[in-house]
């Protein structure tokens, strides 16, 4: 594959997004410009693209920190609205890889690049939910599931996210 670039996610990167977004979810999973750019506006230094030559996306990542005690909802649009001494959590909300930059390792090299300013920011865990079988992916890089009991308080929101939604946590070492 041609020389792939990582870099951080600009509001341009939206239009190409979505395309990626498209290509890669079930309709019932497709989020709107303004949810994503809210999720860009909360937290640009932990948001990725991967481009290809000619700038062409191949891949993004949507990361930020999060409240702890809930979940964001699907395609709602976010703001920082929580008292400061709230326990939060680096929520890893999105990330799609176009069939373009698939078997590349692009999941991965995204993954560490939101990883390390993620961490800068104090936090010391992370939670995401597994959509569309991709759970054995996030195992193999240290998520497990969390508990019937730990996830039901967010019964409602995950429904949201489909059937095989599986909400994920992983806590980092020192």
């Amino acid at each position: 594959m041609s020389e792939i670039v990582l870099r951080r996610m600009l509001a341009a990167d939206l239009p190409a997004v979505l395309a990626v977004q498209a290509q890669c979810y079930a309709s019932t999973l497709i989020e709107s410009a303004d949810a994503l750019a809210s999720r860009l506006a909360l937290s640009p230094g932990t948001c990725w693209v991967a481009a290809l030559p000619q700038s062409r996306l191949a891949a993004y990542l949507f990361t930020h920190a999060w409240p702890q005690a809930t979940l964001p909802p699907l395609d709602g649009v976010l703001a920082r609205d929580w008292p400061p001494a709230t326990p939060l959590t680096w929520f890893v909300h999105d990330m799609a890889v176009a069939p373009a930059g698939q078997g590349s390792g692009l999941a991965a090299r995204l993954y560490a690049a939101a990883e390390q300013p993620a961490r800068a920011l104090g936090l010391t865990s992370s939670r995401l939910i597994a959509v569309q079988s991709a759970a054995t992916w996030w195992r193999r890089i240290g998520y497990a599931p969390l508990t019937a009991h730990d996830a039901a308080p967010h019964a409602q929101k995950l429904a949201a996210y489909g059937a095989d939604a599986i909400l994920m946590e992983r806590r980092f070492g020192g």
